[in-house]
């Protein structure tokens, strides 16, 4: 051996088992018994969709994402574990708010 080594390390993330989505924030029920809230307006498309629309959802992904369908929006257990929001441009989300007002 040259003296150096290797570590990998597998990390299990849990899946996701309820959502619950209100007008102010998105909770998750995990697996291993946590809950995760995070405030609505980090998903912009999310906030402005109607209330049937963030309703309208599934767990998809083997559980480990959330899917709403009629916002085009996906949401992974990961980035609500690390606390990271929307990375959607503002061009994109732009078009995508364009879009909902004509149709």
């Amino acid at each position: 051996m040259n003296g150096t080594s290797s570590v990998v390390v597998t990390v299990a993330l849990p899946r996701i088992i309820r959502v619950e989505i209100s007008d102010d924030s998105l909770v998750v029920d995990l697996e291993d018994g946590r809950t995760i809230s995070a405030p609505i307006g980090w998903y912009p498309r999310l906030a402005h969709g109607t209330p049937s629309e963030r309703s309208n959802f599934r767990i998809s992904g083997a559980g480990y994402g959330i899917h709403w369908p009629e916002l085009d929006e996906d949401i992974g257990v990961e980035g609500l574990l690390l606390g990271k929001k929307s990375t959607e441009s503002y061009t994109s989300f732009e078009v995508w708010l364009k879009q909902r007002k004509t149709a």
